[in-house]
This record gives structure tokens, sequence and C-alpha cells, in this order.
């Protein structure tokens, strides 16, 4: 099996974190988002005990909440003693809703409103990732109407491409986020931001995109980030006490890709790091890292209803299913792979090619194309493996078809995390 969290029980049925998914289909209808509580917990303590382990005790890692964000989740954050980046306002509020530590939260984006800025300050938000000119400004200003000095980490680029898809990739020096260092507009933004009021400086972040299967990527960015640091201290005085390396390490999608333990790559990046430092006699900053996929992608699946089946006769074969791209939108936007099984006939041979397919008034609505199945016929429950990260937070109301809910499982009991939508909800903000 592509993850430790499924199997095949008695019944040839697929089981996920030890529950029958037939049963949950059953019980929940479909489609259906299922998360596996104690997969993520999982995570986040390898996150936790690896970076104090090899980083030291000051180094946290902070979930990237974009991933999947919904109440329950900030609460399990809590619990494991995770921080979190928010992107949003939105994401601000529910984790504020949720109970979460607001001194924990780091707030990332490119163009954060000044109504969003003033609403975070307002909730006691403990930092701000600023990438520009502009939002320092309103930073500044805002922090100084309400009397307080706002803690900042600045976002650079330090001009690495992972390779990875274009969508997601955002260490380049032509990249929407942050203020890249080849230019020499790194350096000038971080004088501007030292000669200003009402805010403190803490140190400086960079991310070099997602789905990245090795820590060669966090070595070499942050080698251009302690230079940056090495520099910014010889020309200004200032020497920065944290260094943010974002997120990006890559989960299992399908069998091709690459099984990654992510403890001994961190070892192996905090390695680095420390013979980089000692070389370049500075003390090592506190080291923060932003996982997001890496914690929940696989804690999720997706269950789905077979509709319809169709073959045009010297082409190909179509399975339709209950949901599609207004679930899971990321094969459309970025051609993404994933594994997918016949939940209720996960022991049969696998020898019908098909394309799995969405409802969706949309040619492009597709959820995998050119896998084999055991042949299928309406009524059977198709299971999208991995989807812990990415669908809920992407799902749309396209073609006014309401989202699915999201049950946790744990301890081999489920429980509802997010309700499904109805029509109601869909009219609910119409005038």
């Amino acid at each position: 099996m592509l993850h430790t969290n499924l199997d095949i029980n008695e019944k040839g049925h697929l089981t996920f974190a030890g529950v029958d998914t037939v049963e949950l289909a059953k019980e929940y209808k479909t489609p259906l988002y299922v998360l596996d509580e104690q997969r993520v917990r999982e995570k986040c303590r390898i996150y936790i005990d690896a970076m104090k382990k090899y980083f030291g005790e000051e180094s946290i890692p902070l979930y990237a909440s974009k991933a999947l964000s919904f109440k329950e989740m900030y609460k399990i954050m809590k619990d494991e003693g995770m921080s979190v980046d928010a992107v949003s306002g939105g994401e601000i509020y529910t984790a504020k809703e949720a109970g979460f530590p607001m001194e924990k939260v780091y707030f990332h984006g490119n163009n954060k409103t000044d109504e969003e800025i003033a609403f975070a300050m307002d909730c006691g938000l403990g930092c701000f990732m600023s990438d520009c000119r502009e939002e320092l400004q309103a930073i500044s200003r805002i922090a100084g109407e309400k009397g307080i000095t706002q803690k900042i980490i600045m976002r650079l680029t330090p001009g690495i491409d992972t390779h990875t898809y274009e969508a997601v990739r955002t260490g380049q020096v032509d990249s929407k986020f942050g203020v890249p260092i080849e230019t020499g507009q790194a350096i000038e933004l971080v004088e501007y931001a030292l000669s200003l009021p009402n805010i403190e400086l803490m140190g400086f972040h960079c991310h070099v995109g997602s789905q990245v299967f090795d820590g060669q990527s966090f070595c070499d960015s942050a080698d251009i980030m302690i230079d940056f640091i090495v520099l910014v201290k010889e020309k200004l005085g200032y020497e920065a006490k944290v260094l943010n390396l974002g997120g990006g390490y890559g989960v299992r999608y399908v069998e091709e890709d690459p099984v990654l333990d992510i403890e001994e790559s961190i070892k192996e990046v905090s390695e680095h790091i420390k013979n980089k430092c000692a070389k370049a006699k500075i003390d090592m900053p506190r080291i923060m890292m932003e996982p997001g996929r890496s914690i929940v992608a696989d804690a999720g699946i997706t269950l789905y209803s077979v509709g319809n089946v169709r073959t045009i006769k010297g082409y190909k074969s179509y399975v339709a299913v209950d949901g599609g791209m207004s679930d899971n939108p990321r094969f459309a936007l970025y051609g993404s792979l994933y594994s997918v099984l016949v939940a209720n006939k996960a022991n049969e041979k696998a020898d019908f090619k098909c394309d799995v397919v969405g409802k969706c008034c949309e040619s492009g609505d597709v959820i995998a194309e050119h896998i084999n199945l055991p042949h299928c016929e309406k009524g059977d429950y198709i299971a999208v493996l991995t989807t812990g990260a990415y669908n809920y937070s992407m799902a749309s109301n396209y073609n006014r078809i309401p989202r699915p809910p999201i049950v946790i499982l744990k301890d081999r009991k489920s429980r509802i995390g997010v309700k499904r939508e109805t029509y109601a909800d869909l009219v609910k903000n119409d005038i």
C-alpha cells in the first residue's frame, strides 16, 4: 500500500486508519473527505522532536495551515505544541475561533490589506512575514496607531529553482513573493525596515517551493541566506536572530514517488547549517520550518460513488464520480497525479484502463487519467489517496455544487469535523 494507514480487510474493502471506507461512504454519503487524526499528530511530533534534537530547543515548526484549515486542525496543532502560519484574515479568524494561541501565529501573504494587518494585531498575532516596502510602511503605521511594537520577519527570495510544478515554485528571483537578494533590493529593504518605528525585525525567511524530496534545496537556500545574514551584519550592524527556511517537503501521491525520511533530512540540513555558521563565524539563528502538505496530505483520502461508466470503442473508458474539480482542482491546475482504488473491490485485479472524471460541466474535470482499476460499475466506491492537503482548502462551489464534509477518524471511531454543505448554504449570502 502507498501509506501505512491503508490496508484491505477480510471483505476486500479498503481500510483507512483501521476503518472500513465502504462503511464510511455508506454512513456519511459521498463525496466525503476523511482525515486520519493520529497520522496528523504523528507528523507534528516528528517535526517537533527532530527540530529540537538537531536545531536546538528554540527551533520550531510552523504548520502551514493553508494546506488544510478548519477549526479542528488548529485545536490539534494547539494540543501538539505547534506554531502555525496563516496567509489570510480568514485563516487567522479560524485559528482564533478555535482557541489557538495567537502569539504562535505567523502571518504570510504578498498583499495583506490594511484591514487584515489591523485585525491580526488586534488578535495579538505573534509575527508578520513581510516582503515589500509598502507592507513595512503599513505595519509600522498601524502598529504605531495601536501603541505596539510589532515583530516581523522579512521574506527574501534566494534565487533557487526547485524544478517542481511551476505554480508552486517560489524561490526564484522573479517570484511574486519576497524581495530578491541577487538584485541588491533585499539589503536595501532591510536597512529601511531597521529605520522604521514600531517594528522589531527578528530575521529572514525564504521558501523555495513544494514537493521537495531531499534536503539539498534547504541546504542550498540556507547557504545563500547565511551569506546574506553575514553581509547584513557587516554592512548594517544587524545580526538576524531567526532564519525561517519555509516548507516544501514532499509526500507520495503515486508509487513512483520516493519515500522521505523527514527526521534524517532535518538532521542533514542541521549539520550543513551548523558547519556553514561556524565557517561564517556567526551564531546559528533560531531555525524555523513550515511543513503543511507533509503533515496532512497522507492523513487524508476522498471517497466518491461511481455514477456512469462509459466506453468509447477504440478510444477510452470514463468512470464518472459524484465529485470532481469542485472538491479537488489540483489535476486541472497542475496535472497532479493521484493513486486511485475501488474501495469495495480493493483486492480485485486492476485491468480496466480508464479515466476517472468528475461531474462538473467542464472537459478538464479529471481526477486521474490513463489508470487501471478493477472493472467499475454504478454504485462502486472510488477512493482517491493522499488528499489531505490542498483539496478541502481549494474546494469551490463551481456549478453550485455543495462542498463535501470532513470526517475525522481516531481510535477507529469517526466524527464530523466539517458539516456537508447544503443547497441552502449556497444561497445564504445571495440578496
